[in-house]
């Protein structure tokens, strides 16, 4: 298979890749739609004026300073479930949403398990594992991206987390876990994200490396940088035409 390069030099052989590697949030399922639709049934049980579109944008990036710090010691290791609980507790005092009992917390936390794919995510992976073997590989723990396969029907191969490695992309420890247990040379994979300094650390250790662009990400409203970088392999609109670039 020989695909057309984004560098100068020409075409680039992909004929070696048996596995894809995905991240998850933001590339294949829509993290903030699925926030704002789970705090508007708040908003309605409790009467809460909420920008829940703001909030969700925050929960998200507002966990990187906890990841980083998970990773100092061993003994300060949590997973995404308990750091996305962290920050929950704290954009609730920001916001002023109070009145929510601890059940509501626990399940609004647990929005993150049942998140909505997009549209071209299932259709796409199903063409693509004809040939490749489908694995994850998120900061998600790993209880967190089963339960969000099988609400969302993802037919990941593998699910393979972060937490495994005990290290949080973009830290290379959790790129080689997943070189190791599939048992693959970097060349071997490729790692699929919407995210351009995922697939730089990927690359960095010489994967193979597929940028999906996700203009919604961040909503309807965000004006995100969709340049791509011209040494990443294959650049696709979405995982259909990602699947279609690589010849199924």
């Amino acid at each position: 298979m020989f695909l057309e390069s984004k560098s100068t030099e020409g075409f680039v052989d992909l004929a070696a890749v048996k596995a894809l590697t995905f991240d998850v949030f933001g590339t294949v399922v829509d993290y903030r739609s699925s926030i704002v639709a789970e705090g508007r049934r708040l908003s309605a049980a409790h009467g809460l004026d909420v920008n829940w579109g703001e909030l969700a944008d925050a929960w998200r990036a507002e966990c990187r300073p906890s990841m980083d710090r998970a990773m100092r010691d061993a003994s300060s290791w949590v997973n995404v479930d308990a750091i996305y609980r962290a920050v929950l507790d704290e954009l609730l005092k920001r916001y002023g949403i109070a009145g929510l009992s601890e059940h509501e917390k626990v399940q609004f936390n647990l929005v993150w398990h049942h998140l909505r794919p997009w549209g071209d995510s299932v259709p796409g992976l199903e063409r693509l594992r004809a040939r490749y073997i489908l694995a994850t590989l998120s900061n998600g723990n790993v209880r967190l991206l089963v339960d969000m396969a099988r609400h969302a029907r993802l037919p990941w191969d593998l699910v393979l987390s972060s937490e495994m490695a005990r290290a949080y992309k973009p830290d290379p420890r959790a790129y080689r876990m997943a070189l190791d247990l599939l048992d693959l040379r970097a060349e071997e994979v490729m790692m699929v994200a919407a995210h351009q300094y995922d697939l730089r650390a990927a690359q960095h250790l010489g994967f193979r490396t597929a940028f999906v662009m996700r203009p919604l990400e961040h909503g309807p409203h965000a004006v995100p940088d969709l340049t791509a970088d011209d040494s990443f392999d294959v650049v696709a609109t979405d995982i259909v035409d990602l699947a279609r670039q690589l010849d199924l």
